[in-house]
């Protein structure tokens, strides 16, 4: 299976000077809108325009199970994934929530969820199997397990993107993740472990020192993993897989990421190890509460645009920026020039 992608890097000086001078030429001070004429700069240059446009805006949500979560990692039982996923195409989640706020669709994706929903209207089924397995005993996955769900998320960008998408959000369920994402923030960043464990779901002292433990045992049993994908694989899940390859697919057909929290970004630290020029694509929200976060930010050169405390996931985070995003846009292509409205620029 061919994992390969073609993703470029944003590095085009004359562009980047043709911005920069349009941005410059609005009624403002210089630098007056702060990160939003860096946000306008970098949305034209993924879409090669002095006059970029977002459209259709979608929401990805993957959906998976973590075979981990039977050694008691999280407070919350495996069942939660399942009747998240039914409110998610209910409508009632807080992701359809800040999504419909700001004007984004939504698509629930069954990456792996130890359920079987049938046909229900909205979920893409793209199960690679019900949950992956408990890797403190084995592999969560195959090697082949992994590589299919990158390719299912690919696909799943591609199409989206064909059907005339450009902004994709990125976000996720799956009980247990958070253990998942501390180890592959751990591995791929070369952070020590106990800087990337956190709460999760709402642990309590006794339960983070036991999640702690379990997952420094879960390294100890795999000493010989280190190369990203075989990280994935050994402790990763389906729908981190799989939002892997989404982003790598929408980076590659030049779309913007809005990369939410803590499991979206260990999604896109394996992405980033293999294909260095997709940060270039990426707006990143929020820094999440999960302390791992900050650690994968900092590894990746990300400042993210807002802090609000939040760890929920789902998504909610990149559907909160959506709007910081348009406005980069709109003022880059609406608002008056100095020229055109008759103002007196600064003196040199």
């Amino acid at each position: 299976m061919s994992l390969a992608f073609n993703i470029s890097p944003l590095f085009d000086p004359t562009l980047a000077a043709q911005l920069q001078r349009k941005i410059d030429g609005k009624t403002k001070p210089p630098g007056a809108l702060g990160r939003l004429e860096r946000l306008a700069l970098q949305v034209g240059l993924i879409q090669q325009t002095l006059e970029p446009a977002l459209r259709q805006p979608v929401m990805l949500v993957f959906a998976g199970d973590h075979g981990v979560t039977t050694a008691g990692v999280s407070p919350f039982p495996q069942e939660v994934t399942r009747q998240m996923v039914l409110n998610f195409l209910a409508g009632g989640a807080g992701i359809n929530v800040f999504a419909r706020q700001s004007g984004m669709a939504v698509r629930v994706i069954d990456a792996g969820v130890n359920a079987d929903f049938g046909v229900l209207e909205n979920l893409i089924a793209a199960k690679i199997a019900h949950g992956t397995r408990n890797f403190l005993e084995e592999s969560a996955m195959t090697r082949e397990q992994c590589e299919a769900a990158i390719a299912k998320g690919a696909d799943i960008a591609r199409r989206e993107i064909a059907r005339g998408s450009n902004v994709l959000g990125f976000g996720e369920m799956g009980i247990g993740n958070t253990s998942s994402a501390a180890i592959l923030t751990s591995k791929l960043c070369g952070v020590p472990l106990e800087q990337c464990v956190g709460r999760g779901a709402g642990l309590s002292d006794a339960g983070l020192e036991k999640k702690r433990a379990l997952l420094a045992a879960a390294i100890a049993r795999h000493p010989d993993v280190h190369a990203p994908l075989d990280v994935l694989a050994t402790f990763g899940g389906f729908e981190i897989a799989m939002m892997a390859g989404a982003m790598l697919a929408a980076a590659e057909r030049r779309a913007v990421l809005l990369i939410d929290g803590f499991i979206t970004t260990s999604a896109l630290l394996v992405a980033a190890c293999l294909y260095p020029a997709i940060k270039d694509y990426c707006i990143f929200a929020h820094e999440s509460g999960e302390p791992g976060h900050a650690k994968q930010l900092a590894w990746l050169g990300a400042s993210p645009l807002l802090s609000l405390e939040m760890r929920l996931g789902e998504g909610t985070g990149a559907a909160l920026v959506y709007p910081l995003a348009q406005a980069a846009v709109n003022f880059l292509n609406e608002m008056a020039s100095f020229e055109s409205a008759g103002v007196s620029g600064a003196a040199a």
